[in-house]
């Protein structure tokens, strides 16, 4: 899921990695290309090694520090939270974003107001 997708990622560039593999899923590469398109990654690719599939992420660094500083999960298995999109607000004055699960995909909270559509508030990255 993408809360164990983005413990990964945090502990990748806290260790100063430069690619992981995690397995890969649909759903996790929806969410790790939306944070290609943020800047916090340099890429998220689906590869297959032998039969099954992974997911290579490569991590992106501003001057020697991770492009990801948190993250704040949202929604949990155990309570999901919803948002409307005239409920959504500003991520850390505008510096992070956040993530929707919406019925026209997962998108950013940005594409989300313009789109007018709301859905299950995932996380939020800074």
């Amino acid at each position: 899921m993408y809360y164990n997708l983005l413990a990964k990622i945090k502990n990748a560039q806290m260790a100063k990695k430069e690619s992981f593999q995690t397995s890969f899923s649909e759903f996790d590469s929806m969410v790790a290309r939306i944070l290609v398109e943020a800047g916090y990654l340099k890429s998220a690719e689906k590869k297959n090694v032998g039969k099954k599939s992974v997911l290579e992420v490569r991590l992106r660094y501003k001057n020697g520090c991770g492009a990801v500083s948190n993250f704040k999960i949202i929604s949990k298995p155990s309570r999901r939270m919803y948002a409307g999109y005239r409920d959504i607000r500003l991520v850390r004055q505008g510096y992070g974003i956040g993530i929707l699960s919406t019925p026209l995909g997962v998108m950013t909270i940005k594409e989300a107001r313009k789109k007018k559509v709301g859905g299950e508030y995932l996380f939020e990255i800074w």
